[in-house]
């Protein structure tokens, strides 16, 4: 059973959206529309926490970040926030999972983990032979599974490649909190991956949640997750699909599977970085 829920959720996470074209004008028309804060300033993220814009940022809030994610053919989502560099080279995207408390005294195996989703691609890839999509294998992780215990975060990137060749990195951070799980996503070209996680992690170190929201204000009674570190990795909900039902659990996963393909959306906005600076200049 366990073996069957990491190839469901391995498949759904790699599902393709069909993304509609758009020309460059008509985006840099629709962007400009957004209700963009420019740092320095300070972002809300829910009503749990919040991060530092510096300058020569950008960050979008709920209403806003679901109409940015439709512009790039993405479904609209309610309660996510993005964060990003002016040009839009790269951009982040926030939201948060009241699953519980989880606790982080598991020691993570990276080697164990990676052969768990490389084991899943054979029957995963007869899956998506059926439903006409081309295979994908686990390459490796770009940046093994690691978790800091100063800054409570948790973070990896894997490898994947298609069946022609082309490659595909998903960059994850999660920060945990007292009553659930922050899912930063990094959104970026695999060519500049370095470069953008560096920064991205970066902007992380002045994300913070807000005062009763933090890891370390944890009290008995309150709810623990069911699933520890190593779950969160291999898909969070996943861990408890048992417990809740196979179905359940897939259905409530599907809302964040648009996050590993939003990353070909990036390609799309090349050549607006000069959005903000004609607006800042005016007439």
């Amino acid at each position: 059973m366990k073996k069957v829920l990491l190839l469901w959720f391995q498949l759904l996470l790699l599902l393709p959206f069909h993304v509609a074209a758009q020309s460059g004008q008509d985006l840099r028309a629709e962007l400009q529309k957004l209700a963009w804060q420019t740092g320095p300033t300070n972002g809300t993220i829910t009503a749990r926490a919040g991060i530092k814009v510096p300058q020569g940022f950008v960050f979008l809030d709920s209403q806003n970040t679901s109409r940015f994610l439709e512009l790039n053919g993405n479904p609209p989502r309610p309660d996510h926030y993005m964060i990003a560099p002016e040009n839009l080279s790269w951009f982040a995207v926030f939201s948060f999972e009241e699953q519980g408390y989880v606790k982080d005294d598991e020691k993570l195996d990276p080697d164990a983990l990676l052969k768990s989703l490389k084991e899943s691609d054979a029957d995963g890839n007869d899956e998506r032979k059926k439903l006409g999509m081309q295979a994908i294998f686990t390459d490796g992780w770009q940046v093994a599974p690691h978790y800091d215990t100063e800054s409570k975060r948790l973070e990896w990137g894997t490898r994947l490649r298609t069946a022609d060749g082309a490659l595909v990195v998903n960059y994850t951070s999660r920060l945990l909190g007292r009553k659930g799980i922050m899912s930063a996503v990094l959104v970026s070209s695999p060519d500049t991956l370095g470069p953008d996680s560096t920064a991205f992690k970066a902007l992380l170190g002045g994300f913070d949640y807000v005062t009763g929201e933090r890891y370390s204000e944890f009290k008995q009674g309150d709810r623990v997750a069911e699933f520890g570190l190593a779950a969160l990795v291999l898909g969070g909900a996943a861990a408890v699909a048992t417990k809740k039902g196979f179905w359940a659990a897939i259905v409530a996963f599907l809302g964040a599977f648009w996050k590993v393909l939003i990353g070909f959306a990036v390609a799309g906005l090349a050549g607006i970085g000069s959005l903000f600076k004609k607006k800042k200049s005016g007439p």
